[in-house]
């Protein structure tokens, strides 16, 4: 399986305290690779310097390249793409424009292929799709996860991170965000789950 995700010896500082110390790990495609670990043991600050937003010490390599040189924009555009703890979704506007603010990069780019993408969005999660007028801020915990992935996958990652996927969920909700997790592991993508 092919080396999607190399991280060496991570190291990641809020000021004088460092929240990653020493971390290296793997992802290849098509797997699913865990962080597990207590509260404030640096779990979203490791995929927040992963997806480049906060500075690191060490070695980040995502598809053969060194990432330090890929902007946030380009690690998205290249396939890396997170989905947060907070979900960080646009609450005044409707479902369906927050999965089209999912594939900017791609409707900038003039792919057509846009569209076929949102249907498959909807086949993941039809709730949305019942709901795809609805402002994002009147959604359930539930829904707002489902949005959050799905918008996630309007810019057709080849490695997803996950900051909690099911953080406050009803176990029902849960079973099937962890089933739609599996099926898009099968499809080829690879998931780095908190």
């Amino acid at each position: 399986m092919t080396k999607l995700l190399d991280v060496q010896n991570l190291h990641v500082a809020y000021g004088k305290v460092e929240a990653v110390h020493d971390v290296s790990l793997t992802v290849r495609a098509g797997s699913i690779v865990t962080v597990i670990g207590p509260n404030g043991a640096g779990k979203t600050t490791l995929l927040s310097a992963i997806m480049g937003l906060l500075p690191a010490r060490g070695s980040v390599t995502y598809l053969g390249a060194p990432a330090e040189t890929l902007s946030v924009e380009q690690r998205v555009a290249r396939g890396l793409i997170l989905v947060p703890e907070r979900r960080e979704l646009f609450a005044a506007m409707s479902v369906a424009d927050n999965l089209q603010l999912g594939a900017f990069q791609r409707v900038s780019q003039r792919d057509r292929n846009w569209k076929a993408t949102q249907a498959e969005v909807y086949r993941w999660f039809p709730r949305l799709q019942e709901r795809h007028d609805q402002l994002a801020g009147t959604l359930s915990g539930g829904e707002r996860q489902m949005l959050a992935m799905g918008r996630a996958l309007m810019g057709k990652p080849t490695l997803l991170m996950l900051d909690e996927p099911s953080l406050g969920l009803a176990p029902l909700i849960v079973r099937e965000i962890f089933k739609i997790i599996s099926a898009l592991r099968a499809t080829g993508v690879a998931i780095l789950l908190v």
